[in-house]
């Protein structure tokens, strides 16, 4: 009997072998940053609700392509999945812009409740329409405003040359608080920063303190205007050759592991603090939010113009 559990097996573990096969998925982060240690936790609870079919494997570090180059290889099923800012979305997908919208949470409870649940299921839901399928958006901190002087109101900022995404809403953003936007991909922001190409940048914790950016742009004040989201992507080629049975278990994987994504994210943010502050960065708290609060309704109005975009923009508003 015992013989015949074996061979039985063996049998089955060439069977499984034989369709086995990783998931390929991309970020731009270093392999120890908590969104590519999140992926690769999300591939082994699907390896193991699979008996070992799937699993999924992370290229960090950029090396497959910039977030642009792998969002346009996850359209066409040449990658499976993809983790990328919600900026890369914002000209195909307008849903994608409103949780980037200027102080639209009130605060990180608010982000969390969000965007897991009903409002971040309408965004994601809205990228089928572009190919893609929606996983999760994850928090990726506030960003604020870093230069060589304290911004406290909207008068320090008056005239500022400050780097920003390359996305129109970005754009529109930094020129309501009065400053010069200037559109950079982030590999050009440091030295854009040295040369005196841009007065400031803005970003969350980590972004500073992992780039250096520190080094040339000394105080991060916490203006805190943007929560902007992360977003997890499948390929939609991809997805459409799978079961409704492996859907659940991938998306039951991804809720699963929210838990564990906010535990490192969290931790993450007071490292990066922790190791600019000791690098000789200053971080200035009292700025004045109202301020910047108040000259920011253009750029909602401006960016939801449709009813169902407004629709979106209230469902956040009211999630308590």
């Amino acid at each position: 009997m015992k013989k015949v559990l074996a061979v039985a097996m063996a049998c089955a573990l060439a069977v499984g072998s034989a369709v086995a096969r990783d998931f390929r998925s991309a970020d731009v982060h270093p392999q120890d940053y908590p969104t590519v240690m999140t992926v690769k936790k999300i591939g082994e609870i699907i390896s193991q609700k699979t008996g070992g079919k799937y699993n999924v494997k992370v290229f960090g570090n950029s090396s497959l392509g910039s977030e642009k180059d792998t969002v346009e290889q996850v359209k066409i099923g040449a990658l499976d999945m993809v983790r990328v800012s919600t900026a890369a979305f914002h000209g195909i997908v307008p849903e994608t812009m409103v949780p980037s919208f200027p102080f639209i949470f009130r605060d990180i409870k608010h982000f969390r409740a969000s965007m897991n649940g009903p409002a971040g299921d309408d965004i994601l839901a809205a990228l089928d329409k572009a190919g893609f399928v929606g996983l999760a958006l994850w928090e990726s901190g506030a960003r604020s405003i870093y230069a060589k002087k304290p911004v406290r109101n909207l008068a320090d900022v008056k005239g500022m040359k400050i780097r920003v995404q390359q996305s129109d809403l970005w754009v529109s953003l930094a020129q309501a608080m009065g400053a010069n936007p200037t559109p950079i991909p982030m590999a050009e922001v440091y030295t854009a920063l040295k040369t005196g190409l841009v007065d400031a940048a803005e970003n969350n914790y980590p972004s500073y303190e992992t780039a250096k950016h520190y080094e040339a742009a000394p105080v991060y004040s916490e203006t805190q205007h943007v929560m902007s989201p992360e977003v997890l992507i499948f390929s939609k080629k991809v997805w459409d050759t799978l079961t409704p049975e492996e859907h659940k278990i991938i998306r039951d994987a991804v809720k699963e592991t929210i838990p564990y994504y906010i535990d490192l994210w969290t931790k993450k943010e007071q490292l990066s603090k922790d190791a600019a502050k000791k690098a000789g960065a200053t971080f200035v708290d009292n700025v004045n939010k109202a301020e910047f609060v108040t000259v920011m309704k253009p750029v909602w109005d401006k960016f939801s113009p449709t009813p169902e975009l407004k629709a979106l923009v209230q469902k956040i508003v009211n999630t308590k």
